[in-house]
């Protein structure tokens, strides 16, 4: 029985610090009302200002109480309801102010129910807007911390999809090039070990150096050199020196490269054409590539149709890391693929 005793009360009152704060709030109030009190020519002022006080923290904390049941499955602010309270503690106030100064003569009781009521309906109007406001912070913390950990459980299972889909696709290179050009397999691997070191270890942070994923890239290129050979004419722009400060989402960048070189490869042409460029500007890191393709390619490459994880993954990750803060553009014409994208500085 005591142990319900206690549970119940500490519903009622919430926290002792909520307690030990009623109780600070007390004095002013306290204040307050003595003064008033005073004013309607009520005798023994000290006695009636603490047992006014004690009402009016009475009719918070019942507010608050009463309100708890619904009120801790609020997500937004009740408009109509918050209104209607502001307007009834606004009418209260005024009621009071006019009392102050037109109380009833040789009435003290009548002009201490005419007193207590107004106050007492401020106080619980106050308890349930402290309730209801507190309730709906609370739950919109919840959600968001919600909404941000299942971003965060995706954020991460995106990223682990994002080193076994490079081995994969270059492993597939790699047995091609045994079997037509085996000569090139030794240094191939000893690049795409160096590109697995970072994919792997280096890249498990959410946001990594941007000078580091550059050096990443200009690996990945090379490597490309290696197993494409002649056929590759490739000019690119990339920015030297980069502030080690700048942070970009790991292997973003990459993935669309990586697709240029793929679908670039698979045509017909003697000569196959890449084209990347990255630079810093301003708050922007601004990056593009642009390939040439064959016509059996086009119906695969674009963004929104690709079947395979690089480019839908890339997509999404944008989306979770990004938002409203990167611009993404694919276009093609008869002889190439360009994807630009611009995204804000971390």
């Amino acid at each position: 029985m005591n142990a319900i005793n206690k549970k119940s009360g500490n519903s009622f009152f919430g926290s002792g610090l909520y307690f030990m704060l009623a109780c600070l709030a007390g004095i002013p109030v306290f204040i307050a009302v003595e003064l008033y009190v005073k004013s309607i020519e009520i005798h023994e002022d000290e006695a009636v200002s603490f047992a006014t006080t004690v009402l009016f923290i009475l009719g918070v904390f019942t507010g608050r109480y009463v309100s708890q049941v619904w009120s801790d499955k609020l997500n937004t602010l009740p408009r109509t309801l918050l209104l209607a309270l502001t307007l009834l503690i606004v009418a209260c106030l005024a009621w009071l102010f006019f009392h102050a100064d037109f109380p009833l003569k040789g009435r003290v009781a009548i002009n201490l129910i005419l007193f207590w009521i107004p106050l007492f309906m401020i106080s619980l109007a106050l308890g349930i807007t402290i309730k209801v406001i507190h309730a709906v912070t609370q739950n919109q913390l919840i959600e968001a911390q919600s909404d941000a950990e299942q971003s965060r459980s995706e954020l991460n299972l995106l990223q682990s999809q994002l080193s076994p889909h490079f081995l994969f696709n270059t492993l597939n290179n790699l047995y091609g090039l045994s079997l037509t050009d085996h000569q090139k397999i030794p240094p191939l691997l000893l690049k795409l070990s160096e590109l697995l070191r970072y994919s792997v270890y280096d890249a498990s942070e959410v946001y990594v150096s941007l000078k580091d994923e550059v050096s990443y890239i200009r690996n990945y290129i090379e490597f490309e050199k290696i197993r494409i050979g002649d056929r590759l004419m490739l000019t690119t722009d990339i920015e030297v020196m980069i502030d080690p400060e700048i942070k970009i989402a790991p292997m973003l960048l990459i993935v669309f490269i990586e697709n240029a070189f793929k679908h670039s490869k698979n045509t017909a042409a003697p000569e196959i054409f890449v084209d990347i460029a990255l630079k810093v500007w301003g708050n922007s890191i601004l990056f593009s590539v642009k390939n040439s393709y064959g016509k059996e390619e086009k119906e695969n490459y674009m963004l929104h149709k690709s079947g395979g994880v690089g480019l839908p993954n890339v997509n999404k990750r944008l989306q979770l890391l990004y938002p409203g803060a990167h611009d993404l553009n694919v276009r093609t014409d008869e002889m190439f693929y360009t994807v630009e994208l611009q995204l804000k500085m971390k």
